[in-house]
Parts: structure tokens; C-alpha cells; sequence
């Protein structure tokens, strides 16, 4: 006798739950197999490596350079996975294949080594969600008290930080939430410890403490009245008062996106409201009398100033709170003339003796883009240049850097600078994710060659912060971050790293450092 149709639907579908049901007691008890990709110079775990199967399912190591997998279908059996990671390499095998065959099991462990091909060492991400979920899901230490994350963030946008009060201060753009697609637009922020036995340990991670809102999502930190736009901030620091009392300040760009600037001016940091208010505004019209990117304390003849620029530090206003307001306080480190060319451009001013008139004056800085388009058109030679450096890989090219810090290095007894090249030309890895290094004796240079320590291909890695209070060993390793990210490019974001701050450190010991500047100190 013949079965009705829906009689043996509904056998198929109680065969396939049983099937399931069947799969799923058998895999309970089961445990997740660990692989962890480690740097075989120091043994370290890699995050942001990414491990494929030959039927193209993507793993991604965490901030413990470690993947938890849980998936039953795979105990007992052998898996290829080809193993890529920025700036490391595995070892190929004899078919020229980028990876390795592990034999997995319930609860197996795996080690894999990768060569640095880079020599910034990649540490850990510092923002986002899950940044060390699978060492937790492991049983594994995590390098920080929140491993999972905290404040409901996953993405963050360019750190400014700054060291007031005895704490260290983060602020960030543009914050992204799961709850919606739009986030925070008018700055988020966060405090940590300052290194030390019983604070930071900066090679294991940063702890960080959000300022949150009712909703427990990071709240607004700069309070600009006018709700149009959102709010970004630059050039945090710390400055004295006429009462001679710390005081913390920045700049501030009410927007409306990338292009349409609406408002400008200063902030100030209110100690009981945990929060920056307006100090005070500046016309839109003036482009270099704000405090921008990580400002650098100097003490020339006697006063000392805030010194910035970016990435170098160009323009400088005394490190006094009532100066940020005096248009006559603000200088650059120019050498253009006050005439400009036919089309409106800088042109480069010279002494007698022909040689460039470099000097401190009220007028906007002379920039690496001033530079390149002088050098382009025949007004200055290579040997004149201050801020566009040599590829010290390349000799043959310069490097044009879009954003970076610059602070003096006990170790170099030198100007460091860290900055993310800004590559036009055809073939680079990255537009904005090639990470460079120079130093030199000034802090206005000239920076004469620049080596690439760290490479982002196809993605952005932009907006990089160098934080000298991190420096180890007297200043031989120092650390950055940057925000990692697909804007800027045609490629998929990474998920969870993607639109969040990588740290990375930099030990300046490593051979192609010495190679490019010389021993420590110049020796």
C-alpha cells in the first residue's frame, strides 16, 4: 500500500534529527582542539593570523595567536590549513604549500612557528570585542582582566592619549556598538594604569576602564552644544594654567563626514565631569593654529612648548593654557617665502648664501607635500629635504608619510618617528598600511631615510601612535598602535579586528634598525 507524500517528509525529517541527535551525544565530553601560531624568534602567539581549510573555511588567531576549534566533524581527522599572517611566513612545504597538516582530536594542542619577515612584532589587539576568545575558551590566560571586551565596544577609530592626573587617558573617534549599525560619533574614552610592577604591563595588554552611559555603551567625551556632525578630537595634552595647575586640552572638528568641516576650536577638560568642554572656537578659515595629532613636549631657549604635526612636529605654541587662545604665540618651522606662486603654492624661500631659509615664524609649516611637489618641479635637490625621506629598502623612492608621532628615544639618543606611508604609486602592498621608521638628531629633522617595519597588504592601517611611556629597556623597544581597517580599500574587513587599534612593539636592537641608522646613539 502506497505512502501519502507527507508521510515520508516526515520520515526524512526524524531520520535527519536523529542523525543530529546521534552526531551531537557522541561529540558531548568532546573538547576543542587548540592551534596556536607563535613567532619562532620569541615564541610569542600572532594575532591576525588566519588559517584556511582546503574547502576554504577561514579561522582567525586571537590576541593569543590562538583558535579554539570546537567543530566535531574534525576530530580524528587530518586538516591542511594554509597559514597567512601580515609580515609572517610559515614554512613551505615540498610542494611550495603555505601551511601545515595537523591530526586533530578532543582537546589536542598544536603549535605552529611563522617567521617574522617584519621587525615590528605584532602583540595584540587593543580595542573590539572577543580579543582573547579563544585563549579563554581554551583555558588559557588571557593578557587582560576584560579578555571578551567591555562597554559593549567593537570598533574603534584613531587613539589620542594623553598622561594627566596620574592615569593614562584614551580617547577614540568614531565607536562602533552590535545594538545598531550607528555608534558613537563624538569621541569615546577610557583610563588605564601607567606601567609599572603593580600597573600596565604593555606587552601583555592594556586594562581598560571605559567612561559609560546608562545603557553600559561608551558615552560621549567631548560636549560640543551644536548636535549637527560628528565630533573628532586631535592633539591631546597636558598644559599649565596661570595657577600653574595641570590642565588637559585638545582640538576639536565638529563635521559633517570627511570633507565639510563645521566648526573648530578648542577643548577642556572638566575634572569633575569627566568631560571636554568648549574653551574656546577658531574660525574655519585657519588651518594650522590647532593643537593636531600627538603633540611632542619641547623646551626651546628656555620655554616649553607643544610641538606637532603630522606626522612631524612642525608647529608649536607654548605649553601654556592661555596661549592656545593668542593667535602671536603660534609658530611653524618653515621655509617657504610669504610670496606664493602664480597658481597659489609655497615656494621655497633662500638666504644669501642660497641655501633654505629654515626658521620658526607666524605663518603656517612647511609640509613632506610642500617638499615633494618643490623636489617635483626642480626648486630644491634631494640632498636639501627635511621630511621626505629615502626607503632605506629602496633608495630609488622617497616615502610620503600621511600620519605618525615623533618622540625622543633614550635608547636611539635620537628623534623616532613611527608613520604610515601614504602610496600612490602602483604595486604597494597598501595605500595606508605600510608602517615606517626614521629618526633623526632634531625633532624637525631632517629625517633622511625611513625603514618599513610593518606592513598591512590590502588593508588600511592608519592614524599611528606611538606611546613612550610604554618604552622598555630604556627605551629599546617601543611600542605603536594603529587603527586597522578595510576603509580606504577594496577589501572584506577582517572580522572582529576589523576598525580596531593593533599594538605593536618594535625592538630597536633588530639588525635592519642598525643596518639603516647605525648603532645606538649615532656610534
Amino acid at each position: 500500500m502506497g505512502r501519502c507524500p507527507e508521510f515520508w517528509r516526515c520520515a526524512v525529517r526524524s531520520l535527519t534529527l536523529l542523525t543530529l541527535l546521534t552526531h551531537l551525544s557522541h561529540a558531548q565530553g568532546q573538547q576543542p582542539a587548540g592551534i596556536q601560531i607563535v613567532d619562532r624568534a620569541t615564541g610569542r602567539g600572532i594575532p591576525l593570523a588566519e588559517l584556511t581549510t582546503v574547502d576554504g573555511v577561514v579561522y582567525l588567531t586571537d590576541s593569543g595567536g590562538r583558535v579554539a576549534l570546537n567543530e566535531p566533524e574534525l576530530q580524528g581527522q587530518t586538516v591542511f590549513f594554509t597559514v597567512r599572517s601580515p609580515g609572517y611566513a610559515v614554512d613551505r612545504d615540498g610542494f611550495g604549500m603555505d601551511g601545515v597538516r595537523l591530526q586533530l582530536q578532543s582537546g589536542s594542542r598544536h603549535r605552529v612557528e611563522m617567521q617574522r619577515s617584519q621587525p615590528a612584532q605584532r602583540l595584540y589587539r587593543v580595542t573590539g570585542r572577543d580579543i582573547w576568545l579563544d585563549t579563554v575558551r581554551l583555558g588559557e590566560l588571557p593578557g587582560i582582566t576584560a579578555p571578551l571586551g567591555t562597554a559593549a565596544v567593537v570598533g574603534q577609530d584613531s587613539v589620542q592619549t594623553a598622561v594627566y592626573g596620574g592615569r593614562m587617558y584614551w580617547f577614540w573617534g568614531d565607536t562602533s556598538r552590535l545594538s545598531y549599525p550607528l555608534g558613537l560619533f563624538r569621541t569615546a574614552g577610557a583610563v588605564s594604569e601607567l606601567p609599572g610592577p603593580a600597573g600596565l604591563q604593555p606587552s601583555a595588554g592594556v586594562n581598560l576602564a571605559y567612561f559609560v552611559g546608562a545603557d553600559g555603551f561608551a558615552r560621549a567625551m567631548a560636549e560640543v552644544p551644536d548636535p549637527t556632525g560628528v565630533v573628532w578630537i586631535q592633539g591631546v595634552s597636558v598644559v599649565r594654567d596661570a595657577a600653574g595647575q595641570e590642565r588637559m586640552v585638545c582640538s576639536f572638528s565638529r563635521r559633517r563626514g570627511l570633507e565639510e568641516p563645521l566648526q573648530q576650536g578648542h577643548l577642556l577638560w572638566n575634572d569633575q565631569r569627566e568631560i571636554f568642554e568648549v574653551l574656546h572656537e577658531i574660525p574655519l578659515q585657519e588651518r594650522w593654529r590647532l593643537l593636531r595629532e600627538h603633540p611632542v613636549k619641547q623646551t626651546i631657549s628656555g620655554v616649553e612648548y607643544l610641538c606637532f604635526g603630522a606626522p612631524f612636529p612642525v608647529t608649536r605654541v607654548p605649553a601654556r593654557l592661555e596661549s592656545l587662545s593668542d593667535p602671536q604665540a603660534w609658530e611653524s618651522w618653515t621655509c617657504a617665502a610669504d610670496q606664493l606662486s602664480g597658481e597659489g603654492q609655497t615656494l621655497p624661500q633662500r638666504n644669501a648664501a642660497g641655501q633654505l631659509s629654515w626658521g620658526w615664524r607666524r605663518a603656517g609649516p612647511t609640509t613632506q607635500q610642500d617638499e615633494q611637489r618643490w623636489l617635483r618641479a626642480g626648486l630644491v635637490q634631494p640632498e636639501e629635504l627635511c621630511f621626505l625621506p629615502v626607503d632605506a629598502e629602496r633608495p630609488d623612492r622617497r616615502v610620503l608619510l600621511h600620519a605618525g608621532s615623533v618622540y625622543f628615544n633614550k635608547y636611539r639618543q635620537r628623534w623616532v618617528m613611527i608613520g604610515n606611508e601614504q602610496a600612490w604609486e602602483a604595486g604597494s602592498p597598501s595605500f595606508l598600511g605600510e608602517v615606517y621608521y626614521s629618526e633623526s638628531e632634531s625633532a624637525q629633522g631632517p629625517f633622511r631615510r625611513a625603514l618599513k617595519v610593518a606592513t598591512h597588504p590590502g588593508q588600511s592601517f592608519y592614524n599611528p601612535c606611538q606611546h613612550p611611556e610604554f618604552d622598555e629597556a630604556g627605551g629599546q623597544r617601543i611600542f605603536f598602535e594603529g587603527t586597522y581597517t578595510n576603509t580606504f580599500t577594496k577589501s572584506v574587513a577582517t572580522p572582529r579586528y576589523n576598525y580596531n587599534q593593533l599594538m605593536y612593539m618594535l625592538d630597536l636592537r633588530d639588525d635592519r634598525v642598525v643596518r639603516a641608522f647605525g648603532e645606538q646613539g649615532g656610534r
